[in-house]
């Protein structure tokens, strides 16, 4: 046990470490390749901080454990909302500036529903994550177009901003965004292995590991970027990570799942785990699009409440999990 639970310990530090390293040598590239500074912000920042998930949550399908690979995408999304939106909003305000994010919340309430109606079955077969994946593929290309629409966007100009302190060359960016890679690999290996004998040992289900350690800690690079955006007052680029983030988890992340084995969807996860993660988002396109001349923010009236969802969430999980048991 002691060897189990120092993998999971090892295998979440070494997984921020080495997913920070990919983002920053990742940006570094792109800026280097002339990569217009809204689609590093939209695609190497938002998506790559969930490198994590999609990793961990392939390793799991491949392993048979489909509890862990959609309880760590779909616990991811509900973490980044409840948790790291609400922890950035008390330590700072979030505001809604730019256009582009508010384009893109309405499409993540709609790409939750799609989730939500696909596994209404009990069941995510190869078409469906395939379908996943085309979709996602589809918003990439729709991001492009919209780079090229509203090239002054101000998320394009808060990641224009922070990249001119990058001053890694373009050598030391691949080698930096190489081991990133690899060790976010051997880590998510480490992860994976660890929570899986864990869970076998106390008798725990795969999906409570993967909706609980397994998430939180895939979702950490996202709460470090998040932070460290809201206190540099770039408030778009701290809501782009998690609005990017959750967008790759609900369609990447469990599309190549999916499409590397079909899975049996437990029940709690349609009737508890994804109608709360539709209410996050609900709330999120809430906040973030505002209504009624109410600009969009995140306050921190509103990030407390967040905060609190969160642990209600966990103690509902904790007691149905005693209920199960």
């Amino acid at each position: 046990m002691i060897l189990h639970l120092s993998s999971v310990f090892l295998g979440l530090l070494l997984l921020v470490w080495s997913a920070d390293r990919f983002v920053e040598g990742s940006a570094a590239m792109a800026k280097h390749l002339g990569m217009p500074p809204l689609l590093i912000g939209m695609l190497i920042v938002g998506f790559g901080t969930s490198a994590p998930e999609m990793l961990v949550s392939a390793l799991s399908a491949a392993k048979g454990n489909p509890g862990i690979a959609l309880g760590n995408a779909y616990g991811s999304n509900i973490c980044n909302i409840a948790l790291i939106l609400g922890i950035t909003a008390l330590i700072k305000p979030i505001l809604v500036k730019s256009d582009i994010l508010k384009k893109e919340l309405p499409v993540l309430t709609l790409v939750t529903l799609i989730a939500i109606f696909q596994l209404m079955d009990g069941v995510l077969t190869r078409f469906e994550a395939a379908c996943l994946m085309l979709t996602f593929l589809a918003l990439v290309v729709w991001s492009l177009f919209q780079q090229k629409t509203i090239p002054s966007d101000t998320l394009a100009l808060e990641v224009e901003n922070t990249l001119k302190d990058q001053t890694l060359s373009l050598g030391k960016a691949v080698f930096r965004m190489a081991l990133g890679l690899t060790l976010l690999i051997i880590s998510s290996r480490m992860l994976v292995f660890g929570s899986i004998e864990i869970a076998r040992f106390f008798g725990i289900s795969d999906l409570m590991i993967g909706l609980t350690i397994v998430a939180i800690g895939t979702s950490l690079p996202e709460l470090a970027s998040s932070i460290m955006a809201a206190r540099r007052g770039e408030h778009d680029i701290a809501l782009g990570n998690i609005i990017g983030s959750n967008l790759f988890n609900t369609m990447a992340v469990v599309g190549i799942a999916g499409m590397i084995s079909p899975m049996k969807v437990d029940p709690n996860v349609l009737s508890r785990d994804l109608p709360f993660m539709a209410g996050l988002t609900l709330s999120l396109f809430i906040f973030g699009y505002g209504f009624m001349k109410r600009p969009g923010r995140i306050n921190r009236f509103e990030g407390t409440a967040l905060m609190l969802s969160y642990f209600f969430y966990i103690g509902w999980l904790v007691l149905s999990h005693g209920k199960t048991t």
